[in-house]
C-alpha cells in the first residue's frame, strides 16, 4: 500500500514512525513532513496542503491508497470532502464532522442535544450581552474562542476585569480574528484531566489508553498554558470503571449522534476529560489525534496502525481486536527560549544515538545549510518506553541531554502525578 500522511508536527511524525513499522506498507509519503519524517518517509514539497485539487492530483500521480490527516486544520476546511469526491481514501472525519472540535459553540449544543456530560455555558457573539451575563453567573469561569485558535483561544480570569478584558480582545479587537466571532462560557470545573482518544468508524469505538497531558509551561503546572508540555499514557487515575463510564456516556453518545445527525464520525475521536468531584465532565472534543498524546500511545500500540485506520474507513471495526503492549511510555517536549510567548528560532540542534526503546519526534524543526535548526516553540518530544511509569521516566530524563540547542526549556516533572 502507498500511504500518505498530512501534516508537519510532532504528532505526524509519531503517525509516520507507526505506519513505517505496517507490513502492508509499500511506499510511505509525508505532506510536507519535516526533518524526522524524513527518515521514514519521502517528505513532498511544492504542493500546499490548502490545494485540495493539488493534493488530489499528487494522490493520483503516487496511486496513494490511504490517506492519514494529522491536524485539525485540514479536517475542518474539508480535505477528507475533496479527496473522498476523487475516490480517494481518507481517515478523517468530514468537514461537517470535524466541526465537533472546529466549532466550540457547536460542540455545546451537540453535547446537550445527546446528552453528553459537560459543563454550564452559553454562547455569545456579542460584546455587551457577554459582559451582562458575566454579571448574572456566581461561579468561576472559562472563555473559549469557539473556533480553531492553535490551542491559544482559552482564557480562565482570575476577576471580573480579567473576564472583561478577554471578552473585549476576543469580540471587539478581534485577537483570533474569526476563530473569535462567538465565545463561549463555560461553568469552570475542578479536577484532574485526561485525554482519551478513540478509533470510530462511524459505528463502532474502540478506545485508546487514556492519557495525561501537561499543558502549563512550568513545573508544578504553573505559568502559560501551551500546546502541551509532556505526556504519559496509561494514566493509572484512569481506573478501568471509569473507561466504562466514558464510553458509554461521552464517546458511544457522541459517535452516535453524530451518525443520526447525518455526520458520521470517521477518524480518531478525542475527548478532553475532567474528572470532577461529580464525575467525568466532557471539556472538549477534538476531531484527530492528540498532540503530545500520540506521540505516547502510538509507541503502545501492537496492532498495525495502517490495518486500523483501513477498518475505519471501509466500516469494519468491529471485526478487529486492537491490542496493546503491557507498560508506559512518557514524553518530555523540548521548547525553544521564549515559548510560548516570543520564541527564538534558528538554534542548531545535536541529537545522538539513543536507546532502543526511545525516539526523538520532531516537530519545530528544519533543514538549513544541510544542518537541522530549530523553527518553531514545541521543537522535539523525546518519548521512552518500559515495563512500567517509573523506569520510562528514568528512560526519557536519563537521555534528555542527548538533544541540545541554544535556550532549552522543558519540564522536569512530567508523569510525576503518575507515580503519587
Amino acid at each position: 500500500m502507498n500511504v500518505l500522511v498530512i501534516g508537519s508536527g510532532g504528532r505526524e511524525h509519531a503517525i509516520v514512525w507507526k505506519v513505517s513499522q505496517s507490513p502492508k506498507l509499500t511506499k510511505l509519503y509525508a505532506l510536507p513532513g519535516n526533518p524526522g519524517t524524513a527518515e521514514l518517509a519521502e517528505n513532498v514539497s511544492g504542493v500546499s496542503v490548502d490545494d485540495h485539487a493539488a493534493v488530489a492530483d499528487f494522490c493520483k500521480s503516487k496511486r496513494i491508497d490511504l490517506v492519514i490527516v494529522g491536524p485539525e486544520a485540514p479536517l475542518a476546511v474539508g480535505l477528507v470532502d475533496s479527496l473522498s469526491a476523487e475516490g480517494i481514501r481518507c481517515f478523517g472525519p468530514s468537514q461537517a464532522a470535524a466541526q465537533i472540535e472546529a466549532s466550540k459553540s457547536f460542540a455545546k449544543d451537540f453535547m446537550a442535544r445527546h446528552h453528553i456530560p459537560t459543563a454550564k455555558y452559553a454562547t455569545f457573539s456579542n460584546y455587551d450581552e457577554a459582559v451582562c451575563y458575566l454579571a448574572s453567573v456566581d461561579h468561576p469561569i472559562v472563555i473559549k474562542a469557539s473556533g480553531l485558535a492553535a490551542g491559544k483561544g482559552v482564557i480562565l480570569p482570575e476577576t471580573d476585569e480579567e473576564a472583561k478584558t478577554a471578552l473585549e480582545e476576543i469580540l471587539v479587537k478581534k485577537v483570533f480574528g474569526e476563530a473569535g466571532a462567538e465565545v463561549v462560557i463555560e461553568e469552570r470545573m475542578t479536577g484532574q484531566e485526561v485525554s482519551l482518544m478513540a478509533f470510530t468508524d462511524g459505528t463502532s469505538v474502540v478506545p485508546m489508553l487514556p492519557a495525561q497531558d501537561h499543558k502549563r509551561i512550568f513545573d508544578g503546572d504553573k505559568g502559560a498554558n501551551t500546546g502541551g508540555m509532556g505526556a504519559y499514557a496509561p494514566a493509572p487515575i484512569f481506573t478501568s470503571e471509569l473507561m466504562n463510564e466514558a464510553v458509554e456516556n461521552i464517546l458511544k453518545p457522541a459517535v452516535n449522534g453524530m451518525k443520526s445527525e447525518g455526520n458520521p464520525f470517521v477518524g480518531v475521536l478525542y475527548a478532553g476529560l475532567m474528572l470532577t468531584p461529580s464525575g467525568i465532565r466532557t471539556l472538549e472534543f477534538n476531531c484527530r489525534f492528540g498532540d503530545p498524546e500520540t506521540q505516547v500511545v502510538l509507541p503502545l500500540l501492537k496492532t498495525d496502525l495502517v490495518e486500523i485506520a483501513e477498518a475505519c474507513v471501509d466500516g469494519r471495526l468491529n471485526e478487529l481486536n486492537i491490542r496493546w503492549k503491557k507498560g508506559a511510555a512518557v514524553c518530555v517536549v523540548l521548547a525553544s527560549k521564549g515559548y510560548p510567548e516570543k520564541v527564538e528560532s534558528g538554534k542548531v540542534v545535536t541529537i545522538e544515538k539513543l536507546p532502543d526503546n526511545m525516539v526523538c519526534f520532531h516537530a519545530g524543526t528544519k533543514i538549513e545549510n544541510e544542518k537541522i535548526i530549530t523553527s518553531g516553540g514545541r521543537v522535539f518530544g523525546l518519548t521512552a518506553w518500559a515495563d512500567n511509569i517509573k523506569t520510562a521516566i528514568h528512560n526519557v530524563y536519563a537521555n534528555i541531554g542527548k538533544i541540545s540547542f541554544e535556550g532549552v526549556q522543558y519540564r522536569k516533572d512530567i508523569a510525576q502525578r503518575a507515580l503519587s
